[in-house]
């Protein structure tokens, strides 16, 4: 992920949306197949401008893997108009902040900007659309930014190539086997040709969806990005997409994993259904069952009770084609983590046995309803919102009503989903281990 948080003040504001039920839109699709989403709140001078590129790791052909994720970096280089190394420089001297991350299925942009910078914003993703700077000097300079990145977050931090070593196992044949930061070696003999074929496939404006949110005036705003968006021309080649179809683990993947730590640590991963469906809602709700806070069942048994770990939890890494339930735990000195595996699994066998009570599933839902509220609580937050809905689900306005979505999902739904997907022939268990000297 590029940082590069810049304008505290105005990084401030970002996060100070007012508080409100309901979140008022409108949507627009100019000629070239670029879809606009406004939201429009004046309830602080600010803007968040956002891009969202259908494209992630997924997309990436086969040996050539860390181009979604290199194109983050590399859209930052500057185009015609802007010289190298000034976009960056450029928000900052306008009092505001921006960011980018990527996933296995899209790569997102955005910048905090103040209202009366609005159009300065579209200029430069519009820039970053039609002619970012696509050339030798960039890619070289962005292959050790990544290799760097590299080093720092997966190979020399602990525990952090268990990304890696999950899905590998748990997806051998989808692409999403292959994490968004790729290989060296793929990076590395990727040519020229190959950057400038990937930009020109999936940087257009047909696939992508800009989502803007703030102190804005719709029709004026329309108007701006006609202006910077409408002459672009739409891509003409074909957007590859995988197929959706997964062929299932068969039996349970267990592996050792030696690395540069001082506890043990163990994760599984369990093979979910595409984001979006009843049943990964209801996968979403028993992790927060399992491990969201001091009350949750893992921390008192395996933290709190057992002191088994000095960390135990659960969380859904939730993907379009489908994604993993990912259990782990970090050891306390001296603990064996199949102790651990031994008493997760028991704890799965609860669910999958016992209805959870009334009072525990109201718990988890308040829970689920407090994240929502806050991941809409800033400009930021709702131009992801809305652009993820439409590219994902074709419908922006799940932001209104995506909480209705787990609201419908009964305690006999927590039940049939633990029976169904948290089982042994479908899932990955990767102990981690110190290194022997």
């Amino acid at each position: 992920m590029k940082k590069m948080f810049l304008g505290a003040v105005w990084l401030a504001f970002g996060t100070a949306a007012s508080a409100q039920t309901s979140i008022d839109f409108k949507e627009y699709t100019l000629d070239n197949g670029l879809h606009v989403i406004l939201h429009e709140d004046h309830s602080t001078p600010i803007v968040a401008v956002s891009v969202l590129y259908h494209v992630g790791s997924k997309n990436e052909k086969e040996g050539r893997t860390g181009f979604a994720h290199f194109f983050e970096h590399l859209m930052f280089e500057g185009s015609p108009n802007i010289d190298r190394g000034e976009y960056m420089k450029i928000v900052q001297a306008n009092g505001g902040a921006l960011n980018a991350n990527t996933s296995h299925d899209r790569t997102f942009y955005y910048q905090i900007l103040p209202s009366n910078q609005l159009e300065l914003g579209l200029w430069l993703e519009s820039e970053r659309m039609l002619h970012a700077k696509v050339d030798e000097q960039g890619v070289e300079t962005q292959r050790e930014v990544v290799k760097e990145e590299k080093r720092l977050r997966i190979d020399n931090r602990p525990y952090g190539s268990f990304q890696e070593n999950m899905f590998s196992r748990a997806y051998p044949v989808h692409p999403y086997k292959n994490i968004p930061i790729g290989t060296m070696a793929d990076l590395n003999a990727a040519e020229i040709e190959d950057f400038a074929d990937f930009y020109s496939t999936f940087y257009v404006p047909n696939n992508a969806t800009l989502s803007i949110a703030g102190d804005l005036d719709p029709d004026e705003t329309i108007e701006m990005i006609r202006k910077y968006f409408g002459e672009i021309p739409k891509g003409t080649k074909a957007i590859p997409r995988p197929e959706k179809t997964m062929r299932p683990i068969g039996s349970e993947v267990v592996d050792t994993v030696y690395d540069n730590i001082q506890l043990p640590a163990l994760f599984i991963g369990y093979r979910m259904p595409p984001q979006g469906t009843k049943d990964a809602y209801a996968l979403e709700m028993l992790t927060t069952l399992l491990s969201s806070g001091q009350s949750s069942r893992f921390y008192k048994r395996f933290v709190d009770g057992e002191k088994l770990g000095l960390a135990v939890q659960a969380f859904p890494y939730s993907l379009e084609d489908g994604g993993l339930f990912i259990t782990f735990g970090v050891m306390n000195m001296g603990k064996d983590p199949a102790m651990l595996l031994k008493g997760i699994d028991e704890e799965i066998e609860r669910v999958r046995t016992d209805l959870i009570a009334e009072k525990e599933y109201t718990k988890v839902l308040n829970q689920l309803e407090n994240r929502f509220v806050a991941r809409n609580s800033s400009m930021a937050g709702i131009a992801e919102s809305l652009a993820d809905y439409h590219v994902y689900f074709g419908d922006p306005g799940l932001i209104n009503n995506v909480i209705e979505k787990y609201r419908g999902i009964t305690r006999e739904d927590l039940q049939r989903v633990a029976r169904q997907y948290l089982t042994q022939n479908s899932r990955v268990v990767l102990y981690y281990l110190p290194k022997q000297n």
